[in-house]
């Protein structure tokens, strides 16, 4: 098992999340593809949008349903400040994750992390577990508390 995914695994257990994470032998890379694995709406597919904080120098996560597309105005209003992108050192490096496997929870530092209100539209969201082919479902209203992730709009 992956050092990825024993973080996320550690860290849902910490929280009192009960799941299951789960192998998807065709890989999550995309919102589409973990929809297609996990057999659900691309909606229901948590994607972690990551940008880089140009103050603080700081990723900051956005966690958005599958379908949406991150205003990045919108973001930057949100954040605070201005954001721009993140490479994926930056990313790994943060996070812990590789791009196509960032995790909302298990980061190997403190994120700041905002969340797409659609996603409460649901009884069960999809998120990816530490890696691009390993994937939990999980309560979406569960996901701020575990992850202090702030709902808010900063969608197109």
């Amino acid at each position: 098992m992956s050092k990825s995914l024993k973080r996320v695994e550690r860290a849902l257990a910490e929280a009192g999340v009960k799941t299951e994470i789960l192998e998807m032998a065709e890989g999550t890379r995309t919102a589409d593809d973990a929809a297609r694995a996990a057999g659900c709406h691309v909606d229901q597919i948590v994607k972690s949008i990551i940008f880089m904080g140009e103050t603080d120098g700081r990723v900051v996560l956005f966690l958005t349903a599958g379908g949406n597309r991150v205003d990045a105005a919108k973001a930057s209003a949100v954040a605070g400040e201005p954001l721009g992108k993140a490479d994926a050192g930056v990313i790994r490096e943060q996070t812990g994750f590789a791009i196509g496997g960032v995790a909302p929870v298990g980061h190997v530092s403190e994120i700041r992390a905002f969340m797409d209100p659609r996603l409460m539209e649901f009884d069960v969201v999809w998120a990816a577990a530490g890696t691009p082919r390993h994937v939990f479902a999980i309560d979406p209203r569960e996901i701020p508390r575990i992850t202090s992730a702030q709902v808010a709009d900063f969608i197109i």
